[in-house]
């Protein structure tokens, strides 16, 4: 998770053509809106023609996007990879995966790392089981949100207009016979989700592929990733997937806290970490 922009120094503390750009891209990815170019120049503290010169280039480059219908700008393809990557390298390496392995050691099944990205379900990372001919999804493979553990997880968790939003971005498409794709059936589930603590996919994207899955949160307590086992149904019955919800959990802390921890130390040197 990156530290939100301070803005206390003003890009007029920094001469750098480089830095002006990365300010502006960074400005920009953690609004959490689009920005006007004026907008980016008040933030900023930097003249209007330049946030311009380096928004219309950005813009060239695939970095930035203007928003369809609106004068605001978003992160771009481009730059929206490059975060990704930085992500899960940082992942892969850092004490996330670390968490994920010995969750998969203790379930003995794949345990996955999960976060909603552009209306679907991002393995942002995974730690694939032992066993022979079990599924290979890469890091970095999206599938739907309606119909997965994580994906049903973390719409669950987003403010209803939200949640409306990125359900209309998808055809919920019936991917076997128990796939949900009614909306008041998929709400009165959400609701189940967010009152039990976990949820589950009970063949419904794959048949015969049970998961479990519990949310991850942010140091402000914020649901933003979720956690997960799966597994074949006949070497994981959904008995069995519920049984290990206490192990998720406590995998699920040990990463909100390893997020707490990279939070705090940012805050300490100035510098944000993933």
């Amino acid at each position: 998770m990156t530290a939100p922009l301070n803005l206390s120094n003003p890009i007029g503390d920094r001469s750098s053509v480089s830095q002006k750009t990365f300010a502006v891209m960074e400005c920009v990815g953690s609004s959490g809106r689009p920005l006007t170019t004026s907008e980016i120049a008040v933030l900023l503290d930097m003249p209007t023609p330049t946030v311009h010169r380096i928004v219309h280039q950005l813009d060239m480059d695939g970095l930035l996007v203007q928003e369809a219908g609106s004068r605001g700008y978003v992160p771009g393809p481009r730059l929206f990879n490059f975060a990704l990557n930085v992500f899960q390298t940082a992942v892969r390496h850092g004490s996330k995966h670390a968490i994920l392995e010995r969750l998969s050691a203790a379930t003995g099944e794949t345990c996955n790392f999960g976060i909603i990205s552009g209306g679907a379900l991002l393995y942002a990372d995974r730690v694939e089981a032992s066993w022979p001919f079990g599924l290979r999804y890469e890091v970095g493979s999206r599938v739907p949100l309606h119909c997965t553990s994580m994906g049903k997880m973390l719409l669950a968790h987003q403010p209803k207009r939200r949640r409306e939003h990125l359900l209309s971005l998808s055809d919920l498409h019936a991917y076997t016979a128990t796939t949900m794709t009614d909306l008041t059936v998929l709400e009165e589930q959400f609701a189940q989700i967010r009152t039990q603590g976990y949820s589950l996919d009970n063949q419904e994207f794959l048949a015969g592929v049970i998961c479990a899955a519990v949310p991850v949160r942010d140091a402000r307590g914020k649901v933003c990733a979720a956690v997960a086992v799966s597994a074949p149904q006949a070497r994981m019955p959904m008995s069995l997937a519920i049984r290990h919800i206490p192990r998720l959990l406590e995998a699920a802390d040990e990463i909100s806290s390893a997020w707490a921890m990279d939070e705090a130390e940012a805050g300490e040197d100035g510098h944000a970490r993933i």
